[in-house]
């Protein structure tokens, strides 16, 4: 594709496959949870090759590099060609942790936690 072709900030988010649809990642650019430069962008903000985005999906804070511009959503295999995924490790890491915490059970009739158990649980949890 040409790089004189632009594209809009949703539109590429959605075409990598970094939101499921194209509604998701304008909303989530209204709610300033995709940065530019420490700056929130507008769903309509032009996309251009080689700048770099932090897209928050608490807990993690993704990284991705724009490598070339997307016109319409291709499959996984083919999106990975199109952006750089420069998320750290420690990033990564936050998810596992928070769904380790949350698949905490307690044993059936052994009834409410008590004050001691809910600060274990919180513990566990990183709250």
């Amino acid at each position: 594709m040409p790089i004189t072709e632009s594209i809009r900030v949703d539109k590429w988010l959605w075409a990598a496959r970094i939101f499921k649809t194209r509604t998701q990642a304008g909303a989530e650019c209204l709610k300033g949870r995709v940065l530019l430069n420490g700056m929130p962008v507008k769903p309509s903000h032009v996309v251009k090759i080689g700048e770099i985005f932090l897209v928050k999906k608490p807990p993690v804070i993704h990284t991705f590099k724009v490598k070339d511009i997307l016109k319409s959503r291709v499959s996984a295999q083919i999106a990975k060609d199109f952006v750089e995924d420069l998320t750290s490790n420690e990033e990564l890491s936050k998810r596992e942790i928070t769904r380790m915490g949350n698949n905490f059970q307690r044993d059936p009739g052994t009834g409410r936690p008590t004050k001691r158990d809910r600060r274990k649980i919180e513990k566990i949890r990183g709250n």
